[in-house]
């Protein structure tokens, strides 16, 4: 007898798949540890990591911490309205759906080709309630109703960077009006030494929002290294313990900031403002090797 041959379908899932969209050249990358996972690069810059068997794996450090934030955004299992800012491979949204069944979430992507590939290449669960808008993410949040998200979550880099446009207080006024009171809102933001862009953000959002968190590695809120942070905002106050053990029990242990010890991080950083803003610092070609 030959020897056995996998079937064409499973020696296909194997193979990385490379397309141009409109941000650059786009990769799936299989996850040799897992058998339906795949990592999205945008120019070689990983940009998500999805599981299909398993839409509640979170592998990436900072969307991990997001997931944290989704978690207590409300009591475990209630079903979310849910805005992303930034598609990537849709994997929040996913994760939303697996661990929230019946949320409603609407992703605004401005990459139009990208949004098809993944479509393509990683379908969506059917019945997820997933609504994916091709748009520039201020523009499709305008569209969102006053006072309809329970949860917003921005993601959105093009290039690396974040627009400046996402940076600035006008910005987050257009964040809280589409927030219920009591809602979340969690930003993915990334800097290095001098952090100067990182207290930016955090003064900006402390000009809009009552409450406030950030999560982080220490080596990065120590100005040792570019990496990333995420922001937790609301008009309530936040789940800071909880989040602080989430945090520190990760595999790369992260640290919760807020109240004092936080204003005392953001120094004497001001608010952004549209007239303003500039993009986010790009990453050292290092960071991706």
């Amino acid at each position: 007898m030959g020897k056995s041959r996998k079937p064409r379908r499973a020696q296909a899932a194997l193979a990385a798949v490379e397309e141009t969209v409109d941000g650059g050249l786009a990769q799936l990358i299989p996850d040799r540890d897992r058998a339906r996972a795949w990592t999205l690069l945008i120019d070689g810059a990983p940009q998500s990591h999805v599981d299909l068997d398993d839409p509640a794996y979170l592998s990436f450090e900072y969307q991990r911490r997001l997931g944290h934030v989704i978690d207590l955004a409300a009591p475990p299992g209630k079903p979310l309205q849910a805005v992303h800012l930034g598609g990537g491979a849709l994997t929040l949204a996913r994760y939303v759906a697996a661990t929230r069944p019946r949320s409603t979430q609407q992703v605004v992507e401005r990459d139009a080709s990208l949004v098809e590939l993944v479509r393509r290449e990683l379908p969506l669960a059917p019945g997820a309630r997933i609504r994916v808008r091709s748009a520039d993410a201020r523009e499709g949040l305008a569209k969102v109703p006053d006072g309809w998200a329970d949860l917003i979550v921005a993601d959105v880099f093009s290039g690396a960077r974040t627009p400046a446009h996402l940076t600035s207080t006008e910005f987050l006024d257009e964040i809280r009006r589409a927030l219920r009171p009591g809602g979340l809102y969690g930003a993915n933001l990334a800097d290095g030494p001098p952090l100067a862009h990182l207290r930016g953000q955090i003064a900006t959002a402390a000009a809009r929002f009552p409450e406030l968190a950030l999560i982080a590695d220490p080596a990065v809120l120590r100005g040792k290294r570019f990496g990333n942070a995420v922001l937790v905002a609301g008009d309530q106050p936040l789940p800071i313990a909880e989040l602080t053990r989430r945090a520190a029990s990760d595999p790369h242990p992260g640290r919760v900031e807020h109240g004092t010890r936080l204003a005392d991080f953001t120094g004497g950083a001001t608010p952004v403002t549209d007239a303003a803003a500039v993009a986010s610092p790009a990453p050292p070609p290092s960071v991706f090797r």
